[in-house]
């Protein structure tokens, strides 16, 4: 899959206003998403190398023509395909434009079925360059380790927040529900802060045994011949501690933690003295700690240690714009991981999308996407689809607007030509779905 539209996408630019309609007409009648433009200058404008299309353009216009479109175009990204509309007299020239990069050219009058053939190669080569280049994106960043997505103004702050702390070396309690990410923004923490080539020691405070903490997290000194054994902590000396699921600690194992945290020191069982413990500690829960604090179910001196600093990550129903992005990540992670071939989107994948409140979060999206590269997605993705026609059609709809204007990146004229809206229809969307063009201008 790639980020085009199922649709294949073609910009359309020729300044003879009859012929761009009728071209429009054939393509969309061809099951193409056209994009007229009646000069060069025009179609250039809000174009990106991630645009996931093709550019179908006349030779011959005034101003700047098509071979200098093609030259700027192939500066852009020369991997975008360029196809040129030639006059007859113009043939030698065109096959000059192919030695320069463009991708083909087709001479006037062009037959329907000649021009369909040739776009629609275009676009699956298209297709495949975008698809190629996002597995990179994804392989890179999964060497990198973990990642804090998403484009909503909720992440982003969020991001800059993370970093910010990070770089201060101070604890920090990260607040979220189930499934939303802690551990990852524990781990680009870590790896943001001073303490990156020290271990990272990530601790499900559910799933400690409390008999045997002693020996997993201190060690023991050597006796009787036999050697000595580190413990985990030990291990993390000058790293960072990660408390996920911290509000299930027992009261004992909170007045255990919080002395050797405060101490910074560990008195390993058998020892003559103690070792040094420099620990950055992140906590992280999905319950009110502060609540529980009033309750005398969780220290008050611990809970006031761990949040010096909190983060929230938000559920993802309150980031709806990071889905696509999310899902596209796990979808292209999936298929590598997999060695299966990346599918393209099918109407009840787009919907569930799109509609779905994902009350599993990040979690849930991750999994679905997995279900979706083994071609399951449709079958298990119908059921918890719950909404009325008319929500999904909403969400549908507000999902394509900010699709639209993260291509444009949040040019409104560029977005409104793309969906070919009118001005005040576009404008009424945006307030209907609660949209803000100026958080896609970055």
């Amino acid at each position: 899959m790639s980020d085009a539209p199922q649709a294949p996408l073609v910009r359309l630019v020729d300044d003879d206003a009859d012929l761009l309609a009728a071209q429009v007409q054939s393509l969309r009648i061809a099951g193409f998403t056209a994009e007229p433009f009646a000069s060069a200058p025009d179609a250039l404008r809000g174009l990106t190398r991630d645009y996931p299309g093709v550019v179908l353009t006349d030779v011959r216009m005034p101003g700047m023509d098509g071979l200098e479109l093609l030259a700027r175009l192939r500066v852009l990204d020369p991997d975008l395909p360029v196809i040129l509309l030639t006059g007859h007299g113009d043939v030698p020239m065109a096959v000059q434009a192919l030695k320069d990069g463009a991708w083909d050219f087709l001479t006037k009058p062009v037959g329907v079925d000649d021009l369909i053939s040739t776009l629609r190669r275009a676009s699956a080569a298209r297709a495949l360059v975008i698809e190629n280049r996002m597995l990179r994106q994804m392989q890179t960043a999964r060497d990198s380790g973990p990642q804090l997505l998403g484009e909503s103004p909720a992440m982003v702050r969020l991001r800059e927040t993370a970093l910010r702390v990070a770089e201060a070396g101070a604890d920090a309690l990260i607040l979220g529900p189930s499934g939303a990410g802690k551990e990852a923004l524990a781990r680009v923490m870590h790896r943001a802060s001073s303490r990156r080539a020290r271990p990272f020691l990530h601790v499900n405070c559910a799933a400690i045994d409390e008999a045997r903490f002693e020996a997993e997290f201190l060690g023991a000194e050597a006796v009787a011949g036999r050697p000595r054994r580190p413990g985990r902590l030990e291990k993390a000396h000058r790293g960072t501690l990660f408390l996920d699921e911290v509000e299930a600690l027992s009261p004992a194992l909170q007045a255990r933690i919080l002395a050797l945290i405060d101490s910074a020191e560990l008195w390993v069982p058998g020892a003559e003295q103690a070792r040094p413990l420099d620990l950055r500690v992140i906590g992280a829960t999905q319950a009110d700690l502060a609540v529980r604090v009033s309750e005398g179910r969780f220290r008050a001196d611990l809970y006031y240690r761990l949040s010096p600093v909190s983060l929230t990550l938000p559920p993802l129903v309150a980031r709806r714009e990071d889905v696509p992005l999310l899902f596209r990540h796990f979808l292209l992670s999936a298929c590598a991981r997999l060695k299966v071939p990346v599918p393209v989107l099918t109407p009840g994948v787009k919907v569930r999308l799109a509609a779905h409140d994902w009350p599993g979060n990040v979690r849930e999206l991750q999994q679905f996407a997995e279900r979706h590269a083994l071609g399951l997605a449709d079958d298990a993705g119908e059921e918890g689809v719950q909404q009325s026609l008319a929500d999904m059609t909403a969400a549908y709809e507000a999902e394509v607007i900010r699709d639209a204007l993260r291509i444009a990146r949040g040019n409104v004229t560029a977005a409104m030509a793309r969906l070919h809206v009118p001005r005040k229809t576009f404008y009424d969307k945006l307030i209907r779905h609660g949209i803000r063009a100026k958080d896609y201008r970055r």
